[in-house]
């Protein structure tokens, strides 16, 4: 799990999430990050399986964290939290994403205007679950970004 309020997001990663978040637009994308400590080297695909539709909301299943785990213990990493995009909105975090949230991953989040990725934020809940806190995402190579890799399906 990241120990500080940061993230470390290689250029190849970054792109991938990017591109899953425009691949699905005008839907919402969902996946999970993979590293350790606070950066991370693979992006891992999951399906937007939502009831309640996937063009504003995200469900991560039981089977998918599952999946996300094993792919995490497959590299020989940490899952380290979940990615998202948000369709025509702001890459902050809404009201659902607070209520489902776990505590102690990192929320990344796109904003995908007309089909485009533009802004993208990391989230971490706060202890007390009451609301989000904004992290610093950098956009740089970390020690493994060698491994990095783009979303894997």
């Amino acid at each position: 799990m990241p120990r500080s309020q940061q993230l470390i997001l290689p250029p190849v990663v970054a792109d991938a999430i990017r591109q899953h978040g425009e691949q699905t637009y005008p839907h919402e994308c969902c996946g999970a990050l993979v590293g350790q400590d606070d950066g991370v080297t693979h992006a891992v695909a999951l399906p937007n399986t939502t009831d309640e539709g996937p063009r504003r909301r995200f469900l991560v299943r039981p089977e998918d964290y599952r999946l996300a785990e094993r792919r995490a213990s497959e590299l020989g990493a940490t899952l380290l939290g979940f990615y998202h995009s948000h369709p025509d909105h702001p890459a902050r975090p809404s009201q659902y994403d607070l209520d489902h949230a776990w505590p102690t991953f990192a929320y990344v989040i796109v904003s995908v205007a007309n089909g485009k990725a533009a802004d993208m934020t990391v989230w971490f809940l706060k202890d007390d679950r009451s609301t989000f806190e904004e992290g610093n995402l950098h956009h740089a190579e970390n020690p493994d970004s060698n491994t990095a890799s783009p979303v894997h399906r």
